[in-house]
C-alpha cells in the first residue's frame, strides 16, 4: 500500500529518560507522553499538557487523511450496522412485585430509558411509565454513560449514576417517581452502581481514591448531604478492589474484596444498615469465593477451595461462615468449569463450562435431582438472569450462535417449560441458511488444542483466497462466547471468514487454560494465536498475508505482542485500547490498574523474573527493525484503564523502526472518550465502521 501521496507521518520527538530495576537500565524515548497531570486530565481533558495534545492531534489528523479514501465506504458501512439494528428496540420485562421492568429506545435515539408498568393481574393498567430518559441526560454531553440503575425496594425512588467524561468517575442522583423531580441526595466520586436497604431509606456505595481504585464503601441515609455519610469499610491494600453486590434473597448486602486470584466478602443485613458487616471467611492468597443465600439460615458458596480450580459448590451456616464449616454439596470436576450459580427459594441453577461449551443445570433443593437445558449447535454462547425476584419457578435465559440472532427465554424450573419471547430482530434482514458457523481445534506450539469458531458465508471459497480477521483475547480468565453479532456480517457478506481463537489466558477450557496462559506461562496467550492463524492456512480458510488480528485492551496486547513475533502472517492489525506499555506500566505503582494487576502479569518492582518475563514480551520493549504489518491503534484521552500514552508511545516507537515502505501506521486518540470509546449506540458503530474499513482496505476489498 504505497504512502507516496499520503502527508507525512507524525514523528514523535525522542526525549530520552532511563530508570533502572534490578541493576537493569530501561531507556524511554517517549516517557514524556505521559501528562504528569495525568489525573486531573481524566477529570478535565482540557488541561492536558499542550505539547502532547498537539501531537495527538497531528496523529489524529494524520489517520484521517490515511482513511479519507474510505470515508463513503465508512459511511456505507455505519448504515449496513446501523439497518441491522431495530432502532425502537426494547428488552424482556423483568418482574419485581407489582411491577415489569424494562429498558427501551426510540428511534434514532442513543441511550436507553429505562421504564415500567404495573402489572394487570396487581391492579394495574399496563401503561408504560418513562423512569429514565437516557437521550434527555446525555444532551450536551460529548460523551455520556449511564452507569448502575437501581430502583428502591419500595418502588418509590430510582437511583442512577453517569459519567459524561468517559473516565470512568460517576455521579450518582436520585429521582422520586412519584413526583417525578431529582431529589438532593448526589454522591459524587463514585464506581457507578449502589445497593439499597430493605426499607429503602439509604444506600451503600462505593468512591474511589485519587489513582482512581475503588476502596471505601459508605452509607448514605435519604435526605442527608454526603459529608454526613458513614464509612462502613476502608481498604488498605491497594492491590485490592472493592465492589457491592446484593444476594438473590434480598436478604444481605455483599461487599467483595477481591484481585484477580484472592476473594474476600463482608456481608450487611439489608434490614439492619447500621450493623457492622459480618465477615464470612478472611482472605487467603489464592483463595476465591462466592456467595448465595438460600433464604434462610444457610449460605451457598462457589469456591476453588482445597485445590479445586474449576471450582466446587458448598454450604456452611449464616452464623458460622467461615470455610471450616463449609461442607461440599457439588463436587469439583476437573474440566468442568463452574462460572455462576444463582440460588433461589427452591432451586440452585449454576451455567458451566465443559469442552468450550456452556451449559445451565438446576438442581432441586428438596429432592436434588439435577437436569441441563439442551441445546444443538456445534458452537454457542449462553447468558442467564434470575431477574429480581427469589421465590420463583422461572429464570431468563439468552441463547445465541454465530448464524442465530439472540434469543430470549423464560424458563419454568420445576415442569422445564420453555417460553421464546424474544428473538433478536435485524430489520434489513437476515437469513441464518446463508451462513456456516464451526468449531475446529488447532494444535499449538506444545500440542494443545486450541478451540476456534469460525463463521462465513456459505458462498465463499475456502481455497485460501479468503481474508480473514481473527480476533483474540487471552486474558483474566475471560472467555469469548460464540455469540451472533451484526456487525461483523459487513466483512462475512464480502467474502471475510470471521474467526475468534479461543486461547490461553481465558478459561474456554476450564481454569487451567486461564493459568497456563498468564504470569509466566503469558507467551502461550500469543503463541496459541499464531497457531491458530497458522492452522486457518493451512487449512485453506485464508493464507499467509490475508490475516487481520483485531483484539482490544489486554487483547490489544496480544496484538502487540503478535506483530512482534510474527509479523508477515498479518496483512493488518487492529488493536484498541491495547495495553501495550506493559512493562512501564506494571513498575508505576501510582497507576490505577497497576498494583490489583500484579497477580496477573507479575510484579517487576520487587521481583527481578517478573521484570525479565515482561520485559521479554512487552510489545513496546520489543519492537526491532524489521517490516511491520498495517496497523490501526485506537484509543480513548480519559481512559483510566489503559491509559492513552500507551497506544501513542507504541506507535511512535513502530513508526522509528518499522523497515516496511508499503504499509500504514496510523493511530486514533478520542479526545472525549475513555477506554470503551463513544458512548452512544450509533456513535460506536462509526467506531466499528472505521476498523472493518481499515480491514477492507488492507485486504483489498473495500468499497466493495
Amino acid at each position: 500500500m504505497s504512502q507516496n501521496s499520503l502527508p507525512k507521518a507524525p514523528i514523535a520527538a525522542k526525549k530520552p529518560s532511563s530508570f533502572s530495576h534490578h541493576g537493569i537500565t530501561k531507556t524511554d524515548d517517549y516517557a514524556w507522553l505521559k501528562d504528569d497531570n495525568w489525573q486531573e486530565v481524566m477529570r478535565k481533558p482540557e488541561v492536558l499538557d499542550s505539547e502532547i495534545r498537539a501531537y495527538l492531534e497531528a496523529e489524529n489528523d494524520y489517520a484521517t487523511a490515511v482513511m479519507k479514501d474510505t470515508e463513503d465506504f465508512q459511511k456505507i458501512l455505519f448504515e449496513e450496522m446501523k439497518g441491522r439494528i431495530k432502532e425502537d428496540d426494547s428488552s424482556v420485562p423483568s418482574k419485581d412485585g407489582d411491577f415489569d421492568y424494562y429498558s427501551s429506545y426510540v428511534i434514532g435515539g442513543q441511550h436507553p430509558r429505562l421504564c415500567r408498568y404495573k402489572r394487570k393481574d396487581c391492579g394495574g393498567d399496563g401503561v408504560e411509565e418513562i423512569l429514565l430518559d437516557g437521550d434527555a441526560l446525555a444532551k450536551g454531553h460529548a460523551y455520556f454513560d449511564l452507569g448502575g440503575v437501581d430502583h428502591a425496594p419500595n418502588h418509590t425512588l430510582l437511583a442512577y449514576g453517569f459519567d459524561d467524561k468517559g473516565s470512568e468517575y460517576y455521579t450518582v442522583h436520585f429521582k422520586d417517581l412519584l413526583s417525578g423531580e431529582n431529589l438532593p441526595d448526589i454522591l459524587e466520586n463514585t464506581s457507578g452502581g449502589i445497593s439499597w436497604s430493605r426499607d429503602s431509606k439509604s444506600v451503600f456505595y462505593v468512591t474511589q481514591d485519587d489513582n482512581h481504585r475503588p476502596l471505601k464503601v459508605w452509607l448514605h441515609v435519604m435526605g442527608t448531604a454526603q459529608s454526613e455519610d458513614v464509612l462502613v469499610y476502608h481498604e488498605k491494600d491497594e492491590g485490592m478492589f472493592v465492589g457491592l453486590d446484593e444476594t438473590q434473597s434480598g436478604k444481605y448486602i455483599m461487599v467483595s474484596i477481591h484481585d484477580h486470584d484472592t476473594s474476600e466478602m463482608l456481608l450487611i443485613d439489608a434490614d439492619s444498615p447500621a450493623a457492622a458487616p459480618q465477615m464470612v471467611q478472611p482472605r487467603q492468597v489464592g483463595l476465591q469465593y462466592d456467595i448465595e443465600h438460600d433464604g434462610g439460615d444457610t449460605l451457598v458458596i462457589l469456591t476453588n477451595e482445597g485445590g479445586a480450580e474449576d471450582f466446587k459448590i458448598m454450604e456452611t451456616p449464616v452464623s458460622k461462615p467461615g470455610k471450616d464449616n463449609w461442607h461440599e454439596i457439588e463436587p469439583h470436576r476437573p474440566g468442568r468449569l463452574i462460572l455462576d450459580i444463582v440460588r433461589l427459594k427452591h432451586h440452585l441453577v449454576r451455567i458451566e463450562r465443559e469442552n468450550g461449551l456452556p451449559r445451565i443445570v438446576i438442581r432441586d433443593c428438596k429432592t436434588n435431582q439435577e437436569h441441563d437445558i439442551a441445546f444443538d449447535e456445534e458452537a454457542y454462547s449462553l447468558g442467564l438472569s434470575a431477574g429480581y425476584e427469589f421465590d420463583t419457578q422461572w429464570v431468563n435465559f439468552s441463547y445465541a450462535s454465530m448464524t442465530t440472532p439472540d434469543q430470549q427465554y423464560d424458563y419454568n424450573l420445576s415442569n422445564r417449560e420453555r417460553k421464546l419471547l424474544k428473538t433478536r430482530e435485524v430489520p434489513s434482514g437476515h437469513e441464518p441458511s446463508d451462513y456456516v458457523t464451526r468449531r475446529l481445534m488447532a494444535p499449538s506450539w506444545d500440542g494443545e488444542q486450541v478451540p476456534i469458531t469460525l463463521l462465513y458465508h456459505k458462498d465463499t471459497k475456502l481455497d485460501g483466497t479468503a481474508p480473514l480477521l481473527l480476533y483474540g483475547y487471552g486474558s483474566y480468565g475471560i472467555s469469548m462466547p460464540a455469540g451472533f453479532s451484526t456487525g461483523c456480517l459487513s466483512l462475512v457478506n464480502r467474502g471475510f471468514v470471521y474467526a475468534i481463537a479461543h486461547i490461553r489466558g481465558g478459561k474456554d477450557k476450564g481454569y487451567r487454560w486461564y493459568t497456563d496462559g498468564k504470569l509466566d506461562n503469558k507467551t502461550n496467550t500469543f503463541r496459541d494465536f499464531i497457531a491458530a492463524g497458522e492452522f486457518l492456512v493451512s487449512e485453506g480458510f485464508t493464507s499467509k498475508g490475508q490475516i487481520v488480528a483485531h483484539g482490544g485492551s489486554a487483547g490489544g496486547m496480544l496484538m502487540g505482542a503478535v506483530a512482534n513475533m510474527s509479523p508477515e502472517l498479518f496483512a493488518g492489525i487492529i488493536a484498541e485500547v491495547p495495553f501495550v506499555d506493559v512493562l512501564s506500566t506494571m513498575l508505576d505503582d501510582t497507576l490505577p490498574l497497576t498494583p490489583p494487576e500484579w497477580p496477573e502479569w507479575g510484579n517487576p518492582i520487587k521481583d527481578k523474573a517478573a521484570y525479565q518475563t515482561i520485559a521479554a514480551y512487552s510489545p513496546v520493549d520489543n519492537v526491532t527493525a524489521q517490516a511491520y504489518p498495517n496497523i490501526l491503534a485506537v484509543s480513548g484521552l480519559t481512559d483510566p484503564r489503559v491509559t492513552y500514552w500507551e497506544p501513542a508511545k507504541w506507535v511512535a516507537t513502530l513508526r522509528a523502526n518499522n523497515t516496511g515502505q508499503d504499509n500504514i501506521i496510523i493511530s486514533k486518540t478520542h479526545m472525549d472518550s475513555g477506554h470503551g470509546g463513544a458512548s452512544g449506540r450509533f456513535d460506536r458503530l462509526k467506531e466499528v465502521a472505521l476498523s472493518y474499513a481499515f480491514a477492507l482496505k488492507v485486504s483489498g476489498k473495500a468499497g466493495t
